[in-house]
């Protein structure tokens, strides 16, 4: 079992869904950040449970080498969309989406699959694969 199966099935276990693990540096430091999520939203009460949790985990399956932080969090409300699987739990919200010929689709996610999304935009419903995709996030009107 991977680092990432072994923490997704513990994420399960408290009631949430693994959303994304990143690794990053800042101000020296390096990070191992877990986003969780859940229908329900996610309290900091769920954060702590869940990184009390993975926190063994990670003593024996050391994610990065030497000192690190270890971060759980939700992703926001507005986040990255990497994942086949990004899209298809945010179906219902407007997303923006920057192709590699540098269009920008914006509008709601209607549908989400393994190959496609289908966002609807003010000037109907538009289609792109994810391999046309070069970056997505959804976004929240203030």
């Amino acid at each position: 079992m991977t680092l990432e199966e072994s923490i997704e099935m513990t994420v399960k276990g408290c009631g949430v869904e693994l959303y994304d693990i990143v690794t990053t540096k800042e101000n020296d430091r390096d990070i191992f950040r877990v986003y969780i999520i859940a229908k329900d939203g996610v309290s900091l009460d769920k954060c702590a449970e869940v990184s009390r949790l993975i926190s063994p985990i990670l003593d024996v399956d050391e994610p990065m080498y030497g000192k690190y932080n270890l971060e759980v969090s939700s992703p926001g409300i507005e986040r990255k969309l990497k994942k086949p699987r990004h899209f298809e739990v945010s179906i219902g919200e407007k997303i923006k989406v920057k192709d590699f010929e540098k269009n920008i689709l914006t509008g709601e996610l209607i549908f989400a699959d393994e190959n496609e999304i289908k966002i609807k935009t003010e000037h109907g419903e538009e289609i792109i694969t994810h391999d046309q995709i070069s970056s997505a996030s959804t976004y929240f009107e203030w």
